[in-house]
């Protein structure tokens, strides 16, 4: 009997792993929208204003059930554990609309910059999960449970790494100040899954407007609307205690102030549509000042800047370039070409000669940027994605290999590694491989995609159906993640063992979509 395919190729975002390639295209096209919908609809935590409704029915025993509507008489507080599942739920929901960006070496070194702040401020433990947007608006936001997310058009227009610092610094300060909590407690009858759901679908509004709306349309129907303001107060507390966190981490404490002020000043050249971190941000000459003055008590402090923060906004840029071919033509019309053009303008220009099949080039450029600066992580990824571009899976597999010798367990270079083992017919290393990073990154979503295809090339069935029923649970598909349980729950050999755990897991996923759906009715 022939078996049914395992992987659905129609949710939106999720390509089909079966015809993935070993290695991801260095240019993508756009796929966002304009924004539409500002994301003032959020406060400067989760932007200004949530939206939020009064559950309509009893909500069935499940994961939730020990969750307390907010501002409920029997809890005085959300609880930490509480946001941080409020958090998790929202990422699900984002993911599910395909706006977050599933680059791991960008992504790691928003978190390497993010986790060095909140080291040196007031987080009293809290943990924090940074992400990308994929929007060209300028905005950053932060929701329940730390997570925070920066849009790549906010990496962009930041001339210098202490600005994002200081932005993820702000953004740091309003979650370890309590002000989204603080937020929550003061509304009553406001349910957690509901307000998850509400959150992620005013986000996806301003990638896609009519998405949006009817997201929030679905959600709020029958609800009443209740408002989170942040105030003034809690801007200038998240600006002071935002600069404190700057300069103690080693960057420079003007960084927020001057971001704030180019915005300001550039504001009038956006006519009606000022960048949507000025909507969520209110940034006045006062506050500006205020800022200023509180950068000057930390005058004489360590500055850095980081060729990472250049090579980072050098990839999402080419990532950005609808068109390579024309970008590439100017790039060779303009670019300096001699030995001393700045080492991420030549790495721009080695992207694009990926992105335009000029192979060989690319990986003559890249070798002398590696050979110059032979730890560099952007330089080892980008020339064995190159090699991988070419066919060459021998020499990409000896950089991936030589990566991890010098930098253990970096994901960054153990996800591709892993992909083009299976590709160059390794399966059985790849499948040892993807495992052993399963058990530290278990809420990756793209760990499970990968096993999937390890356990796949293995002829390891069951586990693959497991691994594609988390890899679609983490993106907010909850359905397709049940059926692929009830795919594995019929294959032949289950052991009585393997049998009660898949069903186990089963219903718990059932409760779960019986819960959403009763959301967004």
């Amino acid at each position: 009997m022939k078996r049914k395919t395992p992987y659905r190729t129609s949710s939106p975002g999720l390509p089909s792993v079966t015809s993935e390639p070993g290695m991801q295209p260095i240019v993508q096209k756009k796929t966002f929208m304009k924004s539409k919908i500002s994301l003032c609809t959020l406060p400067g935590l989760l932007l200004v204003t949530a939206i939020a409704l009064t559950p309509t029915a009893a909500h069935p025993e499940n994961i939730y059930s020990d969750l307390p509507s907010i501002g409920d008489s029997s809890s005085s507080a959300i609880s930490p554990e509480q946001q941080k599942q409020l958090g998790a739920e929202m990422m699900r929901q984002l993911r599910q609309s395909g706006i977050v960006l599933d680059d791991t070496e960008i992504t790691s070194y928003l978190n390497a910059l993010g986790q060095r702040l909140a080291s040196n401020s007031d987080s009293g433990g809290q943990q924090f999960t940074f992400f990308v947007v994929n929007d060209p608006a300028i905005n950053a936001f932060a929701g329940p449970g730390g997570y925070i997310g920066v849009n790549s058009g906010l990496i962009l227009a930041s001339e210098n790494e202490s600005e994002l610092a200081g932005v993820l610094a702000h953004e740091i300060s309003h979650v370890t100040q309590h002000h989204l909590a603080r937020a929550f407690e003061a509304q009553q009858g406001l349910s957690l899954p509901s307000m998850a759901a509400m959150l992620a679908a005013i986000l996806i509004g301003t990638q896609n407007s009519q998405a949006g709306m009817a997201a929030i349309s679905a959600v709020a129907a029958g609800g009443a609307q209740y408002q989170i303001n942040f105030t003034r107060e809690n801007e200038k507390e998240a600006d002071r205690f935002g600069i404190q966190t700057l300069a103690q981490s080693g960057y420079d404490p003007y960084g927020m102030p001057r971001f704030f002020e180019r915005l300001q000043k550039n504001s009038r050249l956006y006519g009606s549509h000022p960048p949507e971190f000025l909507l969520t941000h209110p940034v006045t000459t006062d506050r500006i000042a205020e800022a200023t003055s509180r950068a000057e008590s930390f005058s004489g402090r360590k500055t850095e800047d980081s060729l990472d923060f250049q090579l980072i906004r050098a990839k999402l840029r080419v990532m950005e370039y609808s068109d390579p071919k024309q970008v590439f033509e100017d790039f060779q019309r303009y670019m300096d070409k001699s030995e001393n053009a700045e080492p991420y303008k030549q790495y721009e220009y080695a992207l694009l000669l990926s992105a335009v099949g000029k192979t060989g080039e690319a990986v003559r450029l890249l070798e002398k940027l590696h050979r110059n600066d032979p730890d560099r992580i952007a330089y080892r990824l980008a020339l064995a994605n190159v090699y991988e571009r070419g066919g060459n899976y021998t020499q990409a597999l000896k950089i991936y290999k030589d990566s991890l010798d010098l930098y253990p367990g970096n994901l960054t270079f153990l996800l591709p590694y892993a992909s083009a083992l299976i590709v160059a017919n390794e399966a059985p290393r790849a499948y040892k491989l993807a495992s052993d990073i399963r058990k530290d990154q278990y809420s990756n979503p793209l760990v499970y995609k990968l096993l999937a295809r390890a356990a796949e090339g293995t002829k390891r069935n069951v586990e693959m159906h497991e691994a594609m029923s988390q890899f679609y649970y983490l993106n907010g598909f909850t359905r397709d993640a049940i059926q692929q349980l009830e795919l594995a729950s019929h294959e032949p050999g289950l052991s009585d063992y393997d049998s009660a755990r898949i069903e186990a897991r089963q219903k718990e996923l059932e409760a779960i979509f019986e819960e959403e759906k009763k959301t967004k009715k």
